[in-house]
């Protein structure tokens, strides 16, 4: 099963990627994710924010493959515990579909963006910085798929 995670932003401070990468190697044992970064949309005095939040929700959308659930990371969304992660997580890889996580860009994410998704996932009523999302987020995967296989990381 493979997981895409698709978000706006390439240049992540270090710490984001090394942290990113960690989680992803230890993953690669049974779970494959993958993360494809997308240019944020430049905001100037004629590019304004809804302009440039509908340019970045298409661009994610476009990134899809057919066929692939659609999970949106959005405030509004609900709210998982790690262990309804693990069941999510679970009914994913019984599906056999590859799962695309979106995050989108400062500005958010459009109606139409939000309303093709098949879930949507709120990790916090807090407002979290986006290079923080990724990081929590693959944690987050890993923490569940060790749930599933047994392994000790989860000590809850």
């Amino acid at each position: 099963m493979q997981i895409e995670i698709v978000a706006v932003g390439k240049r992540m401070p270090d710490w984001v990627d090394q942290a990113f990468e960690d989680y992803q190697r230890r993953l690669a044992q049974g779970l494959k994710v993958k993360l494809n970064a997308l240019e944020a949309s430049r905001r100037t005095a004629t590019v304004g924010a809804e302009r440039g939040r509908i340019d970045e929700s298409t661009r994610m959308l476009a990134a899809v493959p057919a066929g692939a659930r659609v999970i949106c990371l959005d405030e509004h969304g609900k709210n998982w515990s790690t262990q309804k992660l693990s069941t999510q997580l679970a009914n994913w890889m019984g599906a056999g579909q590859p799962v695309s996580l979106l995050i989108g860009g400062a500005d958010g994410m459009t109606e139409d963006c939000l309303q093709r998704a098949d879930q949507v996932w709120s990790l916090s009523a807090l407002t979290l910085p986006h290079p923080l999302v990724r990081v929590v987020v693959i944690e987050q995967l890993y923490r569940a798929w060790s749930m599933l296989k047994n392994l000790p990381y989860h000590r809850a």
